[in-house]
Formats: C-alpha cells, sequence, structure tokens
C-alpha cells in the first residue's frame, strides 16, 4: 500500500516501484477541515488538505499556520507530516515536527490510532505520534493532524542584502538575532549562479543590488502587532552589518509587491535551474557553524574533479539547511554528467558526515537515497528502525522498498526483519 498526496516529493517516497504489485492510496478526497480551536491555537485537518488551504484557514481565523514551501498549493498535510518538510520559516518555528500535536493513522493491521489530542503537555507514554512524523508513509498512512496556530503576523520587512562570503552570512544572522530575537523569521542564502539562473530563466525578475555580488541573503523579520518598529531594527542592525564587514550593500522592500519580487527570487531557483537543464542535486544539513567549511572544502573538491561544473548553492542557512545542486557544464553531455552522479554524492555526502551532517535535510530518504543512507546511519540506528517497521508492519505492507535500506522495505528477505545485533 503507497500513499500519495500531491505528488511533489523529490524523492520518491510516494511513487510505487515498478514491479506493478502496489495499490496506491490516494489521500486527496479526505481534505475537510475537521474543527478550529483559536482559544488552544489548533487547527484540526485531514490528510489530503493543501498546505495552501490550510494556512487560508487559519489566516480566516486570524492565526498562522507558518509552515511555507514553494509547493504549498499542491503539496497535501499528510505528505508534509510524512516527510517531516521543512521550508523558509524553520528558523523561527521549526520543522513539522514541531508543528504537530496529534495525528490520525491507519495502521497496517487496519486498526485506526485515534491520537487527535491538542495537549501541548502528555506525559503518559512513548510519544507515539513522532514515529509517524517523517516516516513517509512506511508505518501507517497518517489520516488527520491536530496543528500549532500562532498569532497571524501584521508587520514584515524584508531585504536583499550582499554579503562577502559565507562566514560573513553566518555571523549576520548572530547579529540579526541578538538585536532582533524570534522576529527573525527568515534568513536564506543565495549564491550569484543560482541568481543568474533566475534572472536569466524567469520573466520580470531583476537582480536587486548593482555590482553582481557573489553571495547573498535574503532576510525577513515578522511581529504580530501592526506598529512594530521593525524597519528601524533591521536598518539599526544592517548599519552594524556594513561597519564590521559583514554586508556591502542591501535592497529593503518599501511594499508588499517588492517584498514578493525579492522572494520570488529565492523561491524560482528551482524552477530557473530546471529550465537551464538536467543537475545534480542535494539536500543536506550541517551545523550553521560549518557552512562556510562545507561550501569551501566542497566547491574546492567538485571544481578539482570537473573544473567546469556549476555549482549552484541555495537555502535555509538558518537551519543550516543548503540545495547544492550541479548544473551541467555548458556543452557537456548529458548521460555523461548524470553518469558522475554517484561519485558527485560520495564527495558531498562524505563531506557532510564528516561535518556532523545529514545527507536529507527536508526531502526525506525515499527511494532516492535509502540505500545511501546505509553508509551513513550506524548498525544501531538502523537496527532500531527496522525493529520499529517489524513491530508495527510485520508483514512489510506499507509503503515497501522505500526509507529503509536492504531488501523491499528494509526487510533481509522481503517478509520478515532481521532480528537487531545481539538478540
Amino acid at each position: 500500500m503507497v500513499p500519495q498526496g500531491g505528488n511533489t516529493g523529490l524523492c520518491g517516497g510516494a511513487t510505487p516501484l515498478a514491479d506493478g504489485a502496489a495499490v496506491l492510496i490516494s489521500l486527496a478526497r479526505l481534505n475537510r477541515i475537521r474543527a478550529i480551536d483559536t482559544d488552544n491555537d489548533t487547527l484540526t485537518v485531514e490528510a489530503g488538505c493543501t498546505l495552501a488551504a490550510v494556512q487560508a484557514a487559519a489566516a480566516a481565523a486570524g492565526r498562522l499556520f507558518p509552515l511555507a514551501l514553494a509547493s504549498e498549493g499542491s503539496c497535501m498535510i499528510g505528505g508534509n507530516l510524512s516527510t517531516n518538510a521543512g521550508g523558509v520559516q524553520v528558523l523561527r518555528y521549526g520543522n513539522t515536527r514541531e508543528l504537530v500535536l496529534g495525528v490520525e493513522v491507519v495502521l497496517p493491521d487496519g486498526r485506526i490510532w485515534d491520537g487527535l489530542r491538542g495537549l501541548r503537555k502528555d506525559n503518559t507514554g512513548y510519544d507515539l505520534k513522532q514515529l509517524f512524523i517523517g516516516a513517509e508513509g512506511t508505518l501507517g498512512i497518517v489520516t488527520a493532524a491536530v496543528l500549532k496556530l500562532f498569532p497571524a503576523i501584521r508587520s514584515r520587512v524584508t531585504a536583499w542584502v550582499a554579503i562577502p562570503d559565507p562566514a560573513a552570512a553566518v555571523r549576520l544572522l548572530g547579529l540579526l538575532r541578538a538585536n532582533c530575537g524570534d522576529r527573525v523569521s527568515a534568513f536564506e542564502l543565495v549564491g550569484r549562479k543560482a541568481l543568474e539562473l533566475v534572472l536569466q530563466h524567469i520573466p520580470g525578475a531583476r537582480d536587486p543590488l548593482p555590482g553582481a555580488p557573489a553571495w547573498a541573503v535574503l532576510v525577513e523579520l515578522s511581529d504580530p502587532a501592526a506598529d512594530a518598529p521593525l524597519g528601524l531594527q533591521l536598518e539599526a542592525a544592517l548599519s552594524a552589518a556594513l561597519e564590521h564587514g559583514l554586508a556591502s550593500d542591501a535592497a529593503v522592500a518599501v511594499s508588499e509587491a517588492q517584498a514578493q519580487a525579492l522572494w520570488a527570487l529565492r523561491e524560482n531557483i528551482s524552477e530557473a535551474q530546471r529550465i537551464e537543464g538536467i543537475s545534480i542535486k542535494h539536500d543536506v544539513s550541517v551545523p550553521v557553524s560549518r557552512i562556510p567549511d562545507f561550501l569551501e572544502r566542497a566547491g574546492g573538491a567538485l571544481v578539482q574533479r570537473w573544473p567546469d561544473v556549476r555549482v549552484v548553492v541555495f537555502g535555509h542557512i538558518g537551519d543550516g539547511n543548503l540545495h547544492y545542486n550541479l548544473s551541467r557544464p555548458a556543452g557537456a553531455d548529458n548521460p555523461a554528467f548524470i553518469s558522475s552522479t554517484p561519485e558527485v554524492n560520495r564527495i558531498i555526502h562524505d563531506l557532510v558526515a564528516e561535518l556532523g551532517g545529514s545527507i536529507s535535510a527536508e526531502h526525506g530518504l525515499g527511494q532516492l537515497k535509502r540505500e545511501e543512507i546505509a553508509r551513513y546511519k550506524s548498525s544501531v540506528e538502523i537496527d532500531l528502525m527496522r525493529a520499529i517497521k517489524h513491530a508495527l508492519d510485520p508483514k512489510g505492507l506499507m509503503n515497501p522498498g522505500k526509507f529503509l535500506p536492504g531488501g523491499i522495505d528494509g526487510l533481509e528477505d522481503g517478509l520478515e526483519v532481521a532480528a537487531p545485533s545481539g538478540k
């Protein structure tokens, strides 16, 4: 049984295996807003609701559901939970895992677990909902969830800031958070090659700053108060950044249209890269403090091996998540370029692991990385995950061929899990 939502995943987690043996279960018709409790700041929704519909329901009640993704018009809440989606506001509000209070799940044996509790404190045993968040449908089918709501945002300020290098970005983030606290809701890094693809392929895109700086960050401050002095706070922080050499120029949006135009530059990078042609993509995370080291070492290793490769870097630097993509060199042969994927992955993923990072920050494992993860997780972790899988789905019915390394469904012989080490 393969649960499927909006089909916006990037790792093949909702795609059935090619053997034709799976039953595809669409959640699209489970699309009701079941309840909203503004005093408890919770919203209960079904898994087939699009993220945009959930955001709209929260806004209609004068609240904010802060998960924000480029695919929000088509991705669905069930998929967001199953992949523990991230997005651009993780810095302030956390991943999907932090935004969920309860879930309803259909288990592999047909039972329904009603865990739709709107509690922020509940110390009555294991936090079972966390097993299903990020499990990519391999333990059961999430059919509904209780989501946290937050005060609606009534003031915001957005800026595109030129910086000398990624190390300055990390220091600028620290400066902004020290001066503005949790009003810093987004902090996105954009490399020059990424911006140039947007300027080349997206109609109406304009460079926010002169001089073609090699690196920039998109910064947003927000607040529930309509009269919050965000502009003054950002101006003071940027002045300090300029004084300390952490920034060289900045364009601050003075209207909602200008803010949207700045965000469009960031959100259209993936589309621009798709138009440009085939690419090798990575969704990785490292500790924020190690981002400059990762970018310097990864870039050096790749250029040494493929001198003409174009490294397209962007991502959520505030939570250490980078989308580190390689566009093929101009004039290069597509098959030859793609054939180098395993070698590229080894360079990137080994470095990520050395720096204490993850080879999948927010996209999940799916089919794409299910074997790759075995290189980077300890045998203890793999054994624990297999034990949980076996306990809940001993017949391997749920989303086979995903997530866990090994035979089908991570089960060594396709039917049963090998016992954990020492058992």
